[in-house]
C-alpha cells in the first residue's frame, strides 16, 4: 500500500465525506503557536459563509498533521459541515456534526493559534441550540445571524 493510500482518508459511504477519527481530542502545546496559512484561509472561508471550502481547506491540513492540534483543524472542519447541512435543511446532519465540533475544539478553549476558542464555541451552542428548538420541520427558520464566526486574536508580541 503507498503513503499516500495509508494518509488517505476512509470516505463515507452514505454522505461521500471524509471519516474523521473518533481519537479524543488532547491539549496541545502548539496552541500559542501562529495559525498557519491555511487555517487563516479557512477561517475567511468559515466567516463568508463558504463553508465546503473551509472543509476542504482544514481536511487538507489536518491530514498533514500529527500533532494534537490537528483536533482543533477536525472541530472547525465538524462546525463548517454542520453549517453546511443546516443551510441544505438537513438536521440530523447539522446536530451532529455541530455536536461533534463542539466536542473536538474543546480542549482548546480558550485560545488556540490566535483562534478564539471560547468564543466559537459559545456562539456554535447557541447555533445548535436554535436548530434543535427548531426541530427537523423548522431548521429552514434557524436565525442566521446564530451562525458563529471564527474570531482571531493578533499574535502576542515576541
Amino acid at each position: 500500500m503507498s503513503d499516500d493510500a495509508k494518509s488517505a482518508p476512509r470516505i463515507s459511504p452514505r454522505t461521500g465525506l471524509p471519516i474523521i477519527p473518533k481519537a479524543p481530542p488532547r491539549p496541545t502545546g502548539r496552541c500559542g503557536e501562529a495559525p498557519p496559512a491555511a487555517l487563516l484561509r479557512a477561517a475567511e472561508q468559515f466567516n463568508a459563509g463558504q463553508y465546503w471550502e473551509t472543509h476542504e481547506t482544514l481536511e487538507e491540513l489536518w491530514r498533514h498533521e500529527e500533532d494534537p492540534v490537528r483536533s482543533l483543524y477536525q472541530g472547525i472542519l465538524l462546525l463548517a459541515v454542520g453549517l453546511h447541512h443546516l443551510l441544505r435543511g438537513n438536521y440530523h446532519g447539522a446536530t451532529t456534526k455541530l455536536e461533534a465540533g463542539l466536542e473536538r475544539l474543546e480542549p482548546y478553549a480558550p485560545l488556540c493559534q490566535g483562534v478564539d476558542v471560547a468564543r466559537l464555541r459559545a456562539d456554535a451552542g447557541r447555533c445548535l441550540g436554535a436548530v434543535r428548538e427548531a426541530g427537523p420541520r423548522g431548521i429552514g427558520a434557524v436565525d442566521r445571524t446564530l451562525l458563529p464566526r471564527i474570531s482571531l486574536e493578533p499574535p502576542a508580541p515576541s
